[in-house]
């Protein structure tokens, strides 16, 4: 029987839990963006705080009832993602497109969505014909008369093959006319699958199985791996893979590493954490010789069906959005605070070896995950990102590794990418000095907090080893 005591904290969890799905559904519905971004700011605030708050009432919450919470918490949360069209990205709508192209038999590099070729795929809900439809803020016009939904409409996909083949096996799998719903239910599968894996990586290395929660309740999880339906949840899903594998089987691990790379090149920065202690290079061959190869191969098949650059639009995309440019937009920002905007770029990439050099030589290779946190976080707050959905794979990471203080780099992400069109530029530079901080400020306090556990765990000191707070039972 339970102690009446341990009901608080399960109560005040569900309550909370309650209280963060009801104000999510509001929040992916939110007409104003981006007429309104300052109005979804203040949803954004209020579901990132009870997210907090729950987390918080977790970790008092009896052991044996947590997985039940993280699961149904996670499942209610996916729902929320469900309940209105993708909010704040239009990336979806080209998802829909490829998977659309490619059930034509055409190679999704071939052709960008405005050019003539494919007039025949067009329909009403990608490309309005209407002057009202046509009206909205996400409308680009691409004839005379005719606008469409997808972004960039006139560059060739920028994609990898294994995104495109999830693209084309959401289409067949898909009913008639179900447009958007079909990739947020993908979303919603992946980001469920995320968590399970995590839950059962932490339980076989006897971790805490309420860190599964910084996923499965996470806000960014319902926005932007459900609504938004990005792509990313893929890549999460077997990025968490990858790292809960290479421990024991490297070469398993490697080849779901590339697999993640062809879903969404982003996890690439996982590598340095896979290899973290690995002294020989047998043994770091054994990782990256099945990512390149499998990462190969998923190409082929476009390599073979394509005409044009399998590559797509990616170096004009990289170059759009000021990474080779750091004067051209808010890349580098908190670099470019202290050092001329031609040293960013050197600056970036010294800063990076020197992590990645850490990693390797001080890292665990029992932890994999760890050193992936630190060169991921580490890379988030030099580059400072404007696109909140990056995110979704550090927020799996904290997951894997418990150092809850980097969630701050996603909330600053969400704020630079919402938040930035009301508050201004400079938000940008705040929001990631404030998460840089934060990170600082935590690895003082635990490296402060082990000095003590080590004075006090010497022959003739008392409470050596003890944990800062106790779980209940």
């Amino acid at each position: 029987m339970d102690h009446p005591r341990s009901r608080i904290p399960v109560a005040a969890t569900l309550l909370l839990l309650v209280a963060l799905t009801a104000a999510l559904v509001p929040t992916v519905r939110h007409p104003g963006y981006p007429a309104d971004p300052g109005g979804l700011t203040g949803w954004y605030a209020a579901v990132w705080a009870l997210f907090g708050a729950a987390l918080f009432a977790l970790r008092r919450t009896p052991a044996r009832l947590v997985v039940p919470l993280v699961l149904a918490g996670g499942l209610a949360v996916a729902a929320t993602g469900l309940a209105g069209p993708p909010l704040t990205s239009t990336d979806s709508f080209r998802y829909a497109w490829d998977g659309r192209v490619q059930a034509a038999g055409i190679s999704p590099y071939d052709h960008a969505p405005a050019e003539p070729a494919l007039r025949g795929l067009r329909d009403d809900w990608l490309f309005p014909r209407t002057p009202a439809e046509c009206a909205g803020a996400d409308r680009v016009a691409v004839e005379p008369g005719v606008c469409t939904r997808i972004n960039r409409p006139t560059v060739h996909t920028v994609y990898p093959p294994v995104a495109e083949g999830y693209f084309a096996l959401l289409h067949r799998l898909s009913p008639p006319d179900v447009r958007h719903k079909a990739l947020q239910i993908g979303g919603a599968v992946l980001s469920l699958g995320v968590t399970g894996v995590l839950l059962w990586i932490l339980r076989r290395r006897g971790a805490d199985p309420r860190w599964a929660a910084y996923w499965a309740w996470c806000p960014a999880v319902a926005v932007e791996a459900v609504n938004n339906a990005h792509v990313d949840g893929l890549a999460v899903l077997l990025s968490v893979a990858a790292l809960g594998v290479v421990v024991r089987r490297r070469v398993l691990g490697g080849a779901l590493f590339g697999l993640a790379i062809a879903a969404k090149l982003l996890p690439a920065v996982l590598l340095p954490g896979a290899l973290a202690g690995v002294r020989r290079w047998r043994d770091a061959a054994a990782v990256l010789v099945p990512a390149a190869a499998v990462a190969g191969l998923t190409y082929l098949p476009y390599v073979l069906a394509s005409r044009s650059s399998v590559f797509g639009y990616l170096g004009g995309y990289a170059e759009e959005e000021g990474y080779e440019d750091p004067g051209a937009g808010r890349r580098y920002a908190l670099l470019r605070l202290v050092l001329p905007d031609s040293w960013a770029l050197p600056g970036v990439a010294l800063g990076m070896a020197a992590v990645v050099a850490y990693v390797w030589r001080r890292g665990d290779a029992e932890r994999p995950w760890s050193g992936a946190l630190l060169v991921t976080g580490t890379a988030f707050l030099l580059m400072t990102p404007g696109y909140s959905w990056y995110a979704l794979l550090l927020v799996a990471l904290v997951a894997l590794d418990g150092r809850a203080e980097w969630l701050g780099v996603a909330v600053a992400g969400a704020a630079a990418y919402v938040s930035g069109r009301a508050l201004g530029p400079a938000t940008v530079e705040v929001a990631y000095g404030l998460a840089g901080a934060a990170v600082l400020v935590a690895w003082a306090m635990r490296r402060r907090a082990g000095a003590l556990g080590d004075e006090r765990a010497r022959p003739g000191r008392v409470g050596g080893g003890q944990p800062m707070w106790k779980e209940s039972p």
